[in-house]
């Protein structure tokens, strides 16, 4: 509690709270920009079929970079945890949900799939292929719903929830429509594009919150 006369004693270990939210903002900014640049450099160099294939076959085991992609993925993970840490306090749920999604990613690089990261229901798909797409798909969810979440968190303040409003709004349908299209046409070049669409939206999301938390001024 502040003794009398001393108002200093009570926004001294407030500030160095700030400031360490501020670092672990600026952290996050650097682990997504150098994680997404890993991750385009493994697809566009790698041997994949191209905007018909899926983003996680640059990590197939000899594809020739797939530990670049696998480091990518393992920033981009390091990003949602530090994004989560420095969210201003009082915000509920996003957070937790960014943890979650970071595991999930962390998972999603450590299992590799097969050749062609097959999935059901047109592929048949082995325990690894599953774990893989199904870690992906959870990490995927868990930072779309911590974007809502932020949307509406009066905490986060106006520049974070025009943000997330507007990541939101455009990965929500997005993500609609890929599962969709899986279900219906299956692997082929909608999906890619829809997918990378997707992952896009989340890293531009991911970097431009970190970017707004490392200059922020509470």
């Amino acid at each position: 509690m502040a003794e009398p006369g001393r108002p200093g004693t009570t926004t001294a270990p407030r500030a160095r709270a700030d400031v360490a939210r501020r670092v672990a903002g600026s952290a996050a900014a650097g682990c997504a920009l150098a994680g997404a640049v890993a991750v385009a450099v493994a697809v566009v160099a790698g041997p994949g079929p191209g905007l018909t294939g899926y983003v996680s076959e640059a990590g197939i085991a000899g594809s020739g970079h797939d530990t670049t992609y696998r480091i990518g993925i393992l920033a981009l993970a390091a990003a949602l945890l530090l994004v989560g840490v420095a969210l201003p306090p009082g915000v509920w749920a996003a957070p937790a949900l960014l943890a979650t999604g970071a595991v999930f990613t962390a998972v999603s690089g450590a299992v590799t799939c097969s050749a062609g990261c097959p999935l059901p229901p047109f592929e048949r798909a082995t325990a690894a292929d599953l774990v893989h797409g199904g870690t992906s798909i959870a990490a995927t969810a868990s930072v779309v719903l911590a974007m809502v979440t932020l949307a509406v968190s009066g905490p986060a303040g106006p520049v974070l929830r025009r943000l997330a409003g507007l990541a939101a709004a455009v990965a929500l349908p997005l993500c609609a429509a890929v599962g969709l299209a899986m279900l219906v046409v299956g692997r082929g070049a909608v999906v890619g594009v829809l997918e990378r669409l997707v992952l896009a939206v989340a890293v531009l999301w991911g970097l431009s919150t970190a970017t707004a938390l490392a200059l922020a001024r509470r």
